[in-house]
């Protein structure tokens, strides 16, 4: 401090003559002193020889820099013994004893005592006082140990409390002495004003900043020293009261604190608060409240209740705003939605126009060109006379038009050859130009666009006018496409752009062998001896009564058996290789109807498609399929519609069905199972749904599904049939068309009128005794024997029983399924199946999003949910705003606790709430998740996406409790400081809560999201001294919380509060250089528990 500056202030304000010779001196003095090494000396006595009231400045500037050096001495001390609760001992310090702008208390003790400097505490004693609390471990220190001065053989009134003595007039005090206490008991007197005098201590402390320490007064009535709470010695009657006696804890000293309501500019000076004005315990100034709110005299707060109102109208207005763009965008979103459908529609014309626009214009340049122009349309033409008068000749009256003739892609002689060889139509009207009277035939079946190599000629097309009959077909379908294309609609885009150019997509063909599943550690066959082939271009349908493992065979075939122990084998193409190798391709539709509830049936299929379809698939394309789902399935009167929940309404379950088939159907599968996808389905939604079907089995789909109750135009649209009976043995396994022969073959017909799979099932269920006396038991043998398929031991005795017949069966027909598996094709693939089973290797030849972009579709499909579910959201803000308010105006702040009960309810408040809403992220959507991973989906991009939407909760829940808590609790700690310390306790608790909702049920998880908090809070309230709370505390996340929440209040406490935040602070085991680390600890444990939740939805979310 700059004792200089502050002198030369003072003496401008007097006049320069001979008295102020002696001054001058003394000024010249201080300065050399301060400016060498000093050895202090000085002792006041110059006053109280001269009694000039000019030296009373000097010497009292002398005296504070004495006092205020002190510092420098005790720094290290108080570094190493109160480094925990001092953050900046010279800050500290300062706000404690920094009286430069007053120093009329000590003033006016130089005037009373004349020997100050003999009466103040040296370094040694003020070090032996505020040591007294380390070693007891308290705040109180109402009793110091013996000393030099008081003990059991000398106690002067000086070691009273409020009294203090001097030193002997010839001894000289050296306050910088730390190691000796000086022998101090003559001339006791009561302790000035703005100094407290302990007892068994002979000297005089200065009051810190923010204390009233007047000279007490006898109370007659209880004979106390008012203010202070300590009585005169017994027997003493010329004893009287001193001043103030102890500086130490609120709670035990609270008398010397200026009060709540007033204010002390100085220690010897109480001042009351002003009306616009608020001072809290402690103040040495009043503060101006804000204008918005309100604050009485003698107030001690402010009553900022408006400003928290004003925070949740701001908040609630945000929010508003934001709802009411994301409709605003969600709008403009379906406007581009229905723009991009437009483009597409766009883009299928033109290229369709583009196409024939190129068949016309190759068709000008072929060669020999006939003069058929007239009769053909426009885009089969030729230009010769002469070969159309040759063809018409040769040709009957009604076959006088030809197939359409490209042109040859041969390369001429020197010429490279083409990339793309040239069409068989145009290979065969070459051949008919080249050779009228060749025997060369027609080697394409109608209709069918794959060219069937090396067929035997007795089936090719010898005539010309089965080629003129073909070409007609031809024309009449393209007169047919340029009829739709002149009244285009966007159906009739879509039919064009699908039909005119399909697709192909690689096939997948599954057979399995020998297929039997046993449940684990009960023995217990779900399926035994299943063979056979499911082929892909054709619909299989699986069908048996209840038991009969129909649900288990898809899934056995798919490998989502869990629980279970498989044997046999499956091969894929006639490779042993793992069916998740192509679970790209592969579409499972469950027998439950996962769809989320939340998004529209186009939103649903849209995203399906986004994730699913191939990367580098062109976004018309992709916009394309959706719509031919659409229509295909016959929704398109509720393409906007929300699907809807059990608690929300929405589409019809029929609708709801077909959307959740149409989640498979966009992915464009090789290979699609379903599981009772006619479940609640009328006929005509039935017939619907298998006509779409049918028109993926056309592109080459291997479609299998389990069917109950079919009716007979539905039965008829399958192509293969498989019937199980219980206990999963196979009954029959082949042609739809051939079912009926085969059982007629043993006797078993079907009724007339009656629908021939529930006559089977009937017969299986044993509602219906064959009339052939076939039992049930032997239809399974019957179809082993049937194939040449082992029969299991514990089966034989089924084969004596059914004797010649069986053989008789076997043969009778040359038409029923050939085995599925072959002895050689069997042996072939047996040795390498165990060494590829585990490989997971990717051989679906599909490139499909990456987890950066999987990820952008995930959050944009998370927000559209979470804006759907406003009215949740606004009900855990209004529980948060009703939990800050009570918790506000509940927990007052005590200054010796600085809010720690406020703040443990705030934690436990705060955790509870955050983790039951963020249980809803993942809990509600675990069917959901285990359908899109198992297809293939990124759970990386899942998981974040979820974690990042729920940041936008971490980081408004901390304000909208706080804009009730804070302002109704008034701590003294800054809004920002709180936010922070929320911030990271909104992030810890969502981690933790993440792990519950994906490892546990709903219900368990919501307990243990109430009692965890509640348990962890207690264990941190243990205190440092119990062993149990010793070891676990540190570890636990409400004692970070607690212990950020407390430093950061803690340090808005200075002056005459230093003791008492260091008490409190000592006491619960906090530092307030923790303040940091406390945060990082949060925000850590929330990463870890994140990791460990997505560990968890890796492990288990998939079972």
């Amino acid at each position: 401090m700059r004792f200089g500056k502050l002198f030369v202030v003072k003496m401008r304000g007097m006049r320069i003559d001979s008295s102020c010779v002696q001054s001058l001196v003394l000024f010249v003095l201080v300065l050399i002193l301060g400016s060498s090494r000093p050895v202090w000396c000085v002792d006041g006595d110059d006053f109280s020889n001269t009694g000039n009231p000019t030296a009373i400045p000097l010497v009292t500037s002398f005296i504070y820099s004495q006092i205020s050096n002190l510092t420098k001495i005790f720094n290290k001390d108080i570094t190493n013994s109160l480094g925990y609760c001092i953050n900046d001992v010279d800050t500290d310090m300062n706000e404690a004893f920094n009286f430069s702008s007053n120093l009329d208390f000590l003033n006016n003790c130089v005037k009373q005592t004349k020997d100050v400097t003999k009466r103040i505490c040296t370094a040694a004693e003020m070090k032996f006082y505020f040591t007294s609390f380390m070693d007891t471990k308290s705040a109180n220190a109402q009793f110091l140990k013996p000393n030099r001065n008081c003990n059991l053989t000398s106690w002067v009134p000086g070691c009273e409390p409020g009294w203090a003595c001097g030193v002997a007039s010839n001894v000289t005090v050296d306050l910088k002495n730390s190691k000796d206490i000086p022998d101090r008991t003559r001339d006791s007197q009561p302790c000035c004003e703005g100094f407290f005098c302990p007892r068994g201590l002979t000297c005089m402390i200065p009051c810190p900043l923010g204390s009233f320490c007047p000279r007490s007064k006898l109370n007659q009535t209880t004979g106390i020293c008012d203010p202070y709470a300590y009585q005169l010695p017994p027997g003493k009657t010329n004893h009287s009261c001193g001043g103030a006696d102890r500086w130490a804890s609120v709670s035990s000293s609270e008398e010397l604190f200026c009060s709540a309501g007033s204010y002390c500019p100085t220690t010897t000076k109480k001042i009351t608060c002003t009306k616009g004005h608020y001072c809290r315990q402690g103040s040495t100034e009043q503060r101006a409240c804000f204008k918005l709110s309100t604050c009485n005299p003698n107030s001690d707060k402010q009553n900022m209740h408006a400003y928290g109102f004003m925070l949740i109208g701001a908040l609630t207005l945000i929010l508003i705003v934001f709802y009411n763009c994301s409709d605003q965008v969600l709008t403009t979103r379906y406007a581009r939605l229905a723009k991009s459908r437009e483009r597409a529609a766009r883009s299928a014309r033109e290229t369709a126009q583009a196409r024939e626009r190129w068949k016309v214009a190759k068709e000008i340049t072929k060669k020999g060109a006939t003069g058929l122009q007239k009769q053909l349309s426009r885009t089969f033409s030729r230009k010769t006379q002469g070969d159309q008068s040759k063809n018409a000749n040769q040709s009957s009256a009604n076959d006088t038009q030809l197939p359409p003739k490209f042109p040859s892609s041969a390369p001429s002689s020197g010429a490279p050859k083409a990339k793309k060889d040239s069409s068989s139509l145009t290979k065969m009207l070459q051949s008919l130009e080249n050779d009228p009277d060749g025997q060369g035939g027609f080697h394409m079946e109608i209709g069918d666009k794959n060219i069937k190599k090396q067929a035997p000629k007795a089936k090719n097309l010898h005539t010309k006018s089965q080629i003129f009959k073909y070409a007609y077909g031809q024309l009449e379908k393209e007169k047919a496409m340029e009829q739709k294309n002149q009244n285009m609609t966007f159906s009739g885009v879509i039919s064009m752009a699908t039909d005119t150019d399909i697709k192909t997509r690689p096939t997948i063909e599954v057979a399995f062998k020998d297929l039997t599943i046993t449940l684990n550690h009960k023995f217990k066959h779900l399926m035994r001896s299943v063979t056979g082939k499911i082929l892909p271009g054709r619909i299989s349908a699986v069908m048996g009564p209840s038991g009969a493992g129909k649900t288990t065979f898809l899934s056995a075939v798919t490998g989502k058996i869990k629980g279970c122990t498989i044997s046999g084998s499956v091969l894929i193409n006639g490779k042993p290789d793992p069916i998740q190798c192509y679970k790209k391709i592969i579409g499972f539709v469950p027998q439950d109807d996962i769809v989320h509830g939340n998004l529209s049936v186009e939103e649903n299929l849209r995203f399906s498609a986004r994730c699913r379809l191939s990367e580098d698939m062109p976004k018309p394309d992709k916009v394309l399929v959706v719509e031919r789902v659409i229509e295909s399935l016959g929704l398109q009167a509720v393409r906007d519609s929300l699907v809807g929940t059990v608690e929300k309404r929405g589409i019809s379950g029929g609708q709801r069905k077909r959307v959740n088939v149409g989640l498979e159907l966009v992915l464009e599968p090789s290979l699609l199972i379903l599981d009772e996808p006619t479940s609640g389905l009328d006929s005509s939604s039935s017939n619907l749904l298998l006509r779409a079907l049918r028109r993926e089995a056309l592109e080459g789909v291997n479609i299998c599904m389990v069917v109950h109750q079919p009716s007979y135009s539905l039965y008829k649209m399958f192509d293969d049939l498989i019937l199980l009976a219980k206990g999963g043995l196979t009954v029959y396994h082949g042609p739809v068309k051939k079912v009926e022969e085969y059982f007629s073959s043993f006797g078993i017909n079907v009724p007339d009128r009656v629908n021939p799979p529930d006559h089977y099932i009937d017969i299986l269920e044993g509602l219906v005794k064959p009339s052939s006396g076939v039992s049930v038991e032997q239809l399974p043998v019957r179809w082993m024997l049937h194939n040449g398929y082992p029969v299991p031991p514990d089966m034989l005795q089924y084969c004596d029983q059914i004797g010649n017949s069986s053989a008789g069966a076997g043969n009778s027909s040359s038409d029923t399924p050939e085995p599925a598996f072959t002895k050689g094709s069997w042996q072939d693939n047996q040795e390498h199946q165990q060494l590829l089973f585990f490989q997971s290797h990717d051989l679906s030849n599909r490139i499909t999003p990456g987890v950066m972009r999987q990820y952008r579709y995930y959050v944009g499909r998370n927000s559209k949910q979470r804006l759907r579910e406003a009215k949740l959201q606004a009900a855990d803000y209004m529980i948060l705003l009703l939990a800050g308010a009570c918790l506000g105006t509940l927990s007052k702040v005590k200054g010796d606790t600085f809010g720690y009960h406020g703040y443990m309810y705030t934690i436990i408040a705060v955790s509870l709430l955050c983790k039951i809403s963020a249980l809803r992220s993942f809990s509600l959507d675990k069917l959901h998740y285990r359908r899109e991973s198992e297809s293939g989906m990124s759970s990386l991009a899942y998981f974040l996406s979820k974690d990042t939407v729920d940041h936008f909760n971490t980081l408004i829940k901390p304000l909208v409790f706080l804009s009730m808590f804070f302002f109704f609790n008034n701590p003294r700690s800054t809004f920002v400081d709180n936010y922070v310390v929320l911030l990271c306790l909104v992030y810890c608790v969502t981690g933790i809560a993440y792990i519950f909702a994906i490892f546990l049920q709903p219900g368990p998880a919501q307990l243990w999201c109430v009692l965890l908090p509640v348990v962890f809070t207690l264990i941190s309230n243990q205190g440092k001294d119990d062993k149990f709370g010793k070891l676990l505390g540190p570890y636990c996340y409400p004692s970070w919380a607690l212990e950020a929440f407390l430093i950061a209040n803690a340090q808005r406490y200075s002056g005459v509060w230093l003791i008492t935040r260091c008490d409190a602070l000592n006491e619960l085991g906090y530092s307030v250089h923790h303040w940091s680390y406390c945060l990082v600890l949060l925000v850590v444990s929330g990463i870890l528990c994140r990791f460990v939740a997505f560990f968890c939805l890796l492990k288990f979310g998939k079972k």
